[in-house]
């Protein structure tokens, strides 16, 4: 229930909101004022405004806890494809830079990152992966692997490969853990009940000012939702006005897969003019 909210569209989750804590506002007025139970309510008046300030900052302070995971879950999604998209980078610029051709590595490199940025991007807001992204990393793997390119370029060289192509590994596993988790769906459910808890303190420290009371409710809701609902539309890192781009990924498409020889400058250079002879 709580996935299926986060999942809707910006207007949906504002709306939900409004409706959540509008709905448990004109509740809270109708028992208290306009119901049969109004003298059974009233008779709970006497309860001290320090009692609604004690609710009101484990509401708070949860709510603070949920916006920091909630922040900090999408920092570490940007840093993972920002990671992701730099290490190919390195391997294109060490396949580049190396005396023996690398052709194939700079295709493979390249058919990764179309499939992690058209294929497995829109699986990922189902918290799933692609199968075609899993099988473009094992080619390009395999081709990073082969034991030629010790022996044709060198042991560093191939090594700094190595390295570079399992933290690329690694970024997109930390990517796509991230897409999945849903440990926050239990603070949702628990900061919900505490705002609709926060109302009902509300009330009882109003009972005797019907006008006063409901201005509070409207105040209140007003800003739950306002700030639960702009820490909702961050909830999923990659879906969402805030989500996080495939832009890096996409970017590495415009490299070239075959990159000309530098000119050797004592071939190239024009040879002088000869002096006539006089």
């Amino acid at each position: 229930m709580i996935r299926a909210w986060l999942d809707l569209p910006s207007l949906g989750i504002f709306a939900t909101l409004c409706g959540l804590y509008a709905c448990t506002a004109l509740g809270l007025y109708a028992l208290a004022f306009r119901s049969p139970l109004t003298g059974n309510v009233k008779s709970l008046t006497g309860v001290v405004a320090p009692f609604f300030s004690a609710v009101a900052i484990l509401f708070g302070l949860l709510s603070g806890f949920l916006a920091n995971d909630v922040g900090e879950r999408n920092r570490q999604a940007v840093r993972a494809v920002q990671i992701e998209a730099g290490e190919l980078r390195n391997i294109y610029t060490l396949s580049v830079a190396s005396v023996t051709d690398m052709h194939e590595i700079r295709i493979a490199l390249k058919d990764y990152a179309r499939s992690a940025a058209r294929d497995e991007w829109p699986q990922m807001l189902e918290g799933s992966h692609a199968l075609q992204t899993a099988t473009a990393y094992d080619d390009l793997l395999r081709r990073i692997s082969d034991p030629s390119i010790t022996r044709d370029a060198s042991a560093a060289v191939h090594a700094a490969l190595l390295t570079a192509a399992v933290r690329v590994g690694n970024a997109r596993t930390d990517r796509l853990s991230l897409s999945a988790d849903t440990t926050n769906d239990l603070k949702w459910i628990s900061v919900l009940i505490l705002g609709v808890m926060t109302q009902i303190a509300l009330t009882l420290v109003h009972l005797e000012k019907p006008r006063a009371m409901l201005a509070a409710l409207v105040v209140f809701g007003t800003a739950a939702v306002v700030a639960l609902g702009l820490i909702a539309l961050q909830e999923h890192p990659f879906q969402g006005t805030f989500r996080v781009s495939p832009a890096p990924l996409e970017r590495l498409l415009e490299l070239p897969d075959i990159v000309a020889p530098a000119a050797d400058a004592t071939t190239t250079a024009p040879a002088p003019a000869a002096t006539p002879a006089k």
